[in-house]
């Protein structure tokens, strides 16, 4: 790094806010290990100040920046390129202050270094709810990633993805400007809602230094149900029915594959079978506030209505009862780590054709390669499914997935597209689906999307080789 630049970055930030060499390793690799890259430092700035100051010195220098939060991005989006030249890490951990709580409006202002543990637990302590749950990475996952990647998980069915549940945003811009549109309005129709340019962008457009999220009324009632189910298309037409019993209180509607539960078993402790006959794929039900009438009786009577084609079920209002259940969903991911490495799609359809995807995608790669192992599961209510291929032995595994990757994403996402879906439900692009991206967009949406790059970065310095 050019002496005069590395001056410079720690005059803004301070000596201890800046890693290079050895100490900035850590920051350079992803999650899962796939990707590996180099960068000429880690900056940590402290305030949206800062940040603007380090954007206009890698401007000036034509260095390219990597916006990241947690690092917890599983595309390879918050990593540097490995042949990325000059580049640096912009981690904005340090940025954690809850700027204000609003109540009566519901509403809280949050910095992007803002763990979401941390977010929801100060909406509890003003009896407000902020509902965005990503299981897996609660305790690890800053804010500003997860409006960059327009976040999902499990409550997308009652609250919507990340992109709904924002109301204002400041960004730093490419040139080191400060946008400030951290409103808190519900009804705003004075222009261009620009902040929705920023959300999902994996921060090539901009770096997001704060937020105004939509709160909600903490639950007060809660009933969950574990269902046995022996196809997926029993669950397209159970979700129907249970949305329209229970109406918007169900908030969540998952779907566990039998060698996903298998998996989960075999790696996490304190997990048993929910049932005592094993079945092809299992449900997880939960409905908040159904206030006209006991939960587990709402639940109960949906579930009820369809007879021998569900064989089992349990409906329970007990935390207790329910924190079990969720164990076996919440740990799928950490336990299929634990397995061995695998070829991973986050995929989503139209709810209605979940069922049709499953088992064209199950037959597609089954014919083509005998013996592999297919764990699927996920969100069924918002038509997002982990869809995740492997060899059960570790030792055939290694080499299939060296060999055979390309041709199982071609079949899987071929199934995909016939299906009028998308390559990426929540997880983002990033590097891991840049390429795939441009044989599945529209060539329209590509060249429009290419077109706001160039107007916010035409020196192309913001995280690049991501997306686009």
């Amino acid at each position: 790094m050019a002496t005069d630049f590395f001056n410079a970055v720690v005059a803004v930030v301070g000596s201890d806010a800046v890693l290079a060499g050895e100490a900035a390793a850590p920051y350079c690799a992803d999650k899962r290990g796939r990707y590996v890259g180099s960068a000429l430092a880690v900056v940590f700035p402290a305030d949206t100040q800062q940040v603007a100051e380090i954007v206009k010195l890698c401007a000036a220098n034509q260095i390219a920046i990597v916006p990241q939060g947690g690092n917890t991005s599983l595309c390879g989006a918050s990593v540097p390129l490995t042949e990325g030249g000059r580049q640096i890490v912009l981690n904005l951990s340090r940025m954690q202050r809850i700027r204000a709580i609003d109540p009566v409006n519901y509403t809280m202002t949050v910095e992007a270094g803002c763990i979401l543990a941390s977010v929801r637990e100060a909406a509890e302590q003003h009896d407000r709810l902020f509902p965005l749950e990503l299981t897996a990475t609660l305790h690890h996952c800053e804010i500003g990633g997860n409006l960059s990647t327009n976040a999902g998980g499990n409550g997308v069915l009652r609250y919507g993805n990340a992109r709904d549940l924002v109301l204002g945003l400041e960004v730093v811009l490419p040139d080191g400007r400060i946008w400030n549109g951290l409103r808190s309005l519900r009804k705003n129709n004075s222009g261009y809602d620009l902040k929705h340019l920023f959300i999902g962008a994996e921060g090539t457009l901009g770096i997001i230094t704060a937020a105004v999220l939509k709160l909600f009324p903490r639950p007060q009632s809660s009933a969950t149900a574990i269902v046995a189910i022996t196809d997926p298309e029993i669950a397209v037409r159970l979700l129907a029915h249970v949305r329209a019993f229970c109406g918007d209180t169900l908030s969540a509607f998952e779907i566990i594959s039998r060698s996903s539960l298998d998996i989960v078993l075999r790696h996490v402790p304190e997990t048993a079978e929910p049932f005592s006959q094993r079945y092809e794929y299992y449900l997880l039900i939960q409905s908040d506030d159904v206030l006209q009438r006991p939960l587990d009786d709402a639940l109960r009577g949906a579930i009820q209505s369809f007879g021998a084609d569900v064989p089992e079920f349990i409906v329970s209002a007990a935390d207790d009862v329910a924190e079990n259940w969720w164990k076996l969903r919440q740990n799928i991911s950490d336990a299929q780590k634990r397995d061995g490495i695998s070829i991973k799609h986050d995929i989503s359809v139209p709810v209605s054709r979940v069922a049709e995807f499953i088992a064209r995608a199950d037959t597609a790669l089954r014919d083509a390669f005998p013996g592999i192992r297919i764990v699927a599961f996920g969100h069924m209510g918002d038509g997002n499914i982990h869809y995740n291929a492997s060899m059960a032995d570790a030792a055939q595994n290694e080499i299939f997935i060296e060999q055979q990757e390309g041709a199982v994403n071609n079949l899987v996402y071929q199934v995909v597209r016939e299906l009028d879906g998308s390559i990426s439900a929540e997880h983002g692009v990033g590097q891991l689906k840049r390429e795939t991206l441009r044989d599945h967009k529209d060539p329209l949406e590509l060249e429009l999307m290419r077109s706001i790059k160039q107007v916010f970065d035409p020196q192309g310095l913001m995280n690049p080789g991501k997306v686009l």
